[in-house]
């Protein structure tokens, strides 16, 4: 009896074991899924967080738009740095969170997708963005490899251009692109491209998918002192000092000043307004942060378009690039 009694504890020992185990499994598998779905769920509010900030900066930039018209209807649209659409937006605070928008101007950068015009390349915008480099005192020739890997034929520009035969060396092989940038982060495919090359450069680039002039009036004194050989960079911010308040009216006016004479700008187009802008609607929720990068274009009768939406890049390249440092 005392062996019957002896063997039923320990199997009764036994299958507490085991139901503590598969109870303690179950716990674990239920905690786990339900972190799952609070991450979805967290995740999905996030993004539709973000597309509210982006709805909001299409509307900024409508309402930019309609204002100036309103105002000034003998007179082309001005955008410039003092407008709502570039001031620092207000945070708005959500449920466990915040979320905060910033508009910038596209059109006051180097376009890159210039380089090459009609498969061929572009004389004066491959000189400006050779000056560029120099002002960031990079040396590599990125500027004839960017015309190869841009352009559709299979002869390498100058003396240091590169096409698929140099890139199916690398390991990955890879080939030239054959057509314009569809995004800024493809510049790291270049041949030789360093990342704090690609650092330096992206506050000060972009790659629009057409060929608009140059704003003036938003430009960074550094790319202002792109536009010719004889200009410094302290010409550059003499430029930015002259349009303060509400920027230049008209390009005759910034061709006027004393910095720009005697200067000649063929093929260079240049512009007091803009038509395409980046909206970076940043959500904080909870533990998780989101960044939505949005490229905007806005139309002749104020209707602001998505061409472009992004979550991959860092936020470390959504900063605006100050415009009294360079």
């Amino acid at each position: 009896m005392k062996a019957q009694r002896g063997v039923a504890l320990i199997t009764v020992l036994l299958v507490v074991a085991i139901v503590t185990v598969i109870c303690a499994s179950m716990i674990a598998r239920q905690q786990l899924s339900i972190r799952a779905v609070s991450n979805q769920l967290q995740t999905r509010q996030a993004w539709h967080y973000a597309l509210g900030g982006e709805a909001l900066a299409q509307s900024i930039l409508r309402r930019d738009l309609r204002a100036t018209l309103e105002s000034s209807a003998a007179q082309a649209p001005v955008d410039h740095l003092l407008e709502p659409w570039a001031l620092p937006q207000p945070e708005f605070d959500i449920e466990q969170g915040r979320i905060q928008v910033r508009i910038e101007d596209l059109a006051g950068r180097f376009n890159l997708n210039s380089l090459v015009q009609n498969q061929q390349p572009n004389a004066a915008a491959l000189a400006q963005f050779q000056r560029l480099l120099l002002r960031l005192d990079i040396s590599e020739p990125y500027g004839d490899r960017l015309v190869d890997w841009l352009d559709s034929d299979q002869q390498p520009n100058g003396e240091y251009g590169a096409e698929d035969n140099a890139y199916l060396l690398l390991d990955p092989p890879y080939r030239t692109a054959g057509r314009s940038l569809g995004d800024l982060s493809e510049l790291r495919l270049l041949l030789d491209m360093r990342e704090e090359h690609f650092q330096r450069l992206a506050p000060y680039v972009t790659s629009l998918p057409a060929e608009p002039p140059l704003n003036v009036n938003t430009a960074s004194a550094l790319v202002l002192s792109t536009l010719a050989d004889n200009l410094s960079l302290s010409a550059g911010q003499a430029m930015v000092q002259a349009r303060r308040g509400e920027g230049f009216r008209e390009i005759a006016t910034f061709l006027a000043q004393p910095a720009m004479s005697g200067i000649d700008l063929k093929g260079t187009s240049l512009a007091v307004n803009s038509q395409y802008f980046q909206a970076v609607s940043d959500v904080r929720l909870g533990d998780r942060r989101l960044a939505l990068v949005s490229l905007l274009q806005r139309e002749d009768d104020g209707e602001v378009r998505v061409l472009q939406r992004n979550l991959g890049q860092p936020l470390g390249l959504l900063e605006q690039s100050d415009e009294g440092d360079r």
